[in-house]
């Protein structure tokens, strides 16, 4: 599981991270939008992780409204703290003023319990989020933090355009730089064009939503027989995983995994790992092709979008739309699905603060208020 060596100082990597994006939850109240984490089930997941040798934890801000950090710091208070890589992420469109800067990222330090961060990210950067940081000094902040020792190694997380990539990567001399890539995005979300823009600069690359936001893990059955008909005894997420892994400059590979049989699987997929080779890499691309006929929405289930005034369960009403639209529900069953979310469709006023943080770029608002309220009401 620990084989890729890293920077000058040749750390140690397990190839699967952590994400921490989406951990079990208690079963929520009606309308909360953010329920509370059920640290049980969420200890057990760090637990397998740590004990089969994943060392990365990655955590930001505002997952699940800002209870994430508090949970890993607390899951992780057990270990030595030599022992595992903690990576933070400054958001900085949640960050009012420049004198904010300290505030949050103080707060972020006391939220996980430590003194100092493995890895740090400027967030979700594109061309606009840019041009705060450049407001705001945040490179040079954040530089002075590393020479305080609170920061180990200082990157950036990315959903912006290819010109965007181009503009980051020159501005800084960056240790790492993370971005979504699955076989799926190889193409669509020009994730390949990402991936080569970091390598030929030199910058290693760690992998966000290599499952598609789940969708990979279960894809349409036409999807499945190609993978069955090669090796029966993979499962659809072990694909995707193995993937991403198979690239050179890919540092680690970061799943949100909220059950011990997905720790699992991913981390059999991992370990003793071998790359794929031109037949592994086309059969996944014959699978894009399969998906890309079927794809209907690219939500992918992060729920950057979840500060909704409303509180309208954004992904939740996307993912009932795209099991219809897929063949894996029918209308009956959809429409019984859709009654189910407490806040749908229906309470969208149109107020566009979702679409704004949407790192796929959706019209969220305009889909809302046009084809899911149409399709399901």
């Amino acid at each position: 599981m620990i084989d890729r060596k890293a920077f000058k100082d040749g750390i140690e990597i397990s190839r699967l991270g952590l994400g921490n994006m989406r951990l079990p939850v208690k079963t929520p109240i009606k309308r909360e939008a953010n329920p509370m984490i059920d640290y049980k089930k969420g200890q057990e997941l760090v637990d397998i992780a740590y004990e089969n040798g994943v060392n990365y934890f990655d955590t930001a801000y505002m997952y699940h409204a800002g209870k994430s950090e508090k949970f890993i710091g607390t899951a992780l208070k057990k270990y030595p703290r030599e022992s595992f890589y903690l990576a933070d992420k400054f958001p900085v469109w949640m960050c009012p003023t420049k004198k904010d800067m300290d505030k949050i990222f103080n707060k972020q330090l006391e939220r996980c319990g430590v003194d100092y961060f493995d890895f740090y990210l400027l967030h979700a950067l594109d061309g606009k989020a840019w041009e705060k940081c450049k407001k705001y000094n945040a490179v040079e902040f954040f530089e002075q933090k590393r020479k305080e020792g609170k920061i180990r190694y200082f990157g950036f997380s990315f959903h912006g355009s290819l010109d965007d990539l181009k503009t980051i990567v020159a501005a800084h001399n960056w240790d790492f730089a993370q971005i979504q890539m699955n076989y799926l995005d190889w193409k669509n979300y020009k994730s390949k064009e990402q991936y080569e823009i970091l390598t030929e600069a030199g910058i290693p690359v760690i992998i966000m939503e290599p499952l598609r936001g789940g969708k990979l893990a279960n894809p349409p059955e036409e999807v499945k027989k190609l993978f069955n008909n090669y090796d029966s005894a993979r499962s659809y997420a072990s694909w995707a995983i193995r993937y991403c892994s198979s690239f050179d400059n890919v540092l680690t590979v970061l799943s949100g995994m909220n059950a011990p049989e997905q720790m699992r699987d991913n981390i059999n997929s991992l370990t003793d790992f071998k790359p794929f080779g031109e037949k592994e890499f086309n059969l996944c691309y014959n699978a894009a092709a399969l998906l890309n006929k079927s794809e209907v929405i690219p939500c992918t289930g992060c729920d950057y979008c979840a500060d909704c005034p409303q509180e309208v369960k954004i992904s939740s009403v996307f993912a009932v739309y795209n099991k219809v639209k897929n063949g894996e529900i029918n209308e009956a069953e959809a429409k019984k699905l859709y009654e189910s979310i407490d806040v749908n469709a229906s309470s969208c006023i149109g107020c566009g603060s979702c679409a704004t943080h949407c790192p796929q770029g959706i019209e969220i608002p305009k889909l809302m208020q046009g084809t899911m309220q149409k399709f399901f009401e």
